[in-house]
């Protein structure tokens, strides 16, 4: 089963954020809709709901491609990912008026603040989780679909 590595490395990729970002929207709406909060929470969903499963499944491409150059582990690859995920989505954030950068915090939606520490925290917990999910999910997926 050699034909279209890189499509099957591809689908193996998104199946993470797709079966999360459901979730996650269903999370959200609660708050939204349900609790009332008081910002606007659909103005920065759609865009990263749309943009994480291709960002996976494109990084999953980009292992198998240079995974004979470099040896990286799939784990610790996975585990770059939000080194470039929060700058990136720092600067559309900004650029769209979500996001605020401050002294000491973010403002998000004009209407919650984000103290750095918290980011922080939040930024090594997604690391590990990356990681994890990465080794163990992604690796699986590779390996039932005979790209590992």
């Amino acid at each position: 089963m050699n034909t279209h590595p890189y499509i099957r490395a591809f689908l193996s990729g998104i199946f993470v954020p797709t079966l999360l970002l459901p979730l996650l929207l269903a999370g959200f709406v609660l708050l939204r809709l349900v609790l009332r909060a008081p910002f606007p929470i659909e103005r920065g969903l759609i865009f990263p709901m749309a943009l994480a499963p291709v960002l996976w499944g494109l990084w999953s491409m980009l292992w198998l491609r240079s995974h004979a150059q470099t040896g990286l582990p799939l784990g610790v690859h996975g585990a770059i990912l939000p080194f470039l995920m929060l700058p990136g989505g720092t600067l559309i954030g900004r650029h769209v008026g979500i996001l605020v950068l401050g002294a000491r915090s973010v403002t998000w939606f004009e209407a919650v603040r984000i103290p750095y520490a918290l980011i922080g925290c939040a930024f090594a917990f997604a690391v590990v989780a990356y990681y994890l999910a990465w080794k163990y999910i992604v690796g699986t997926l590779n390996r039932v679909l005979g790209i590992a």
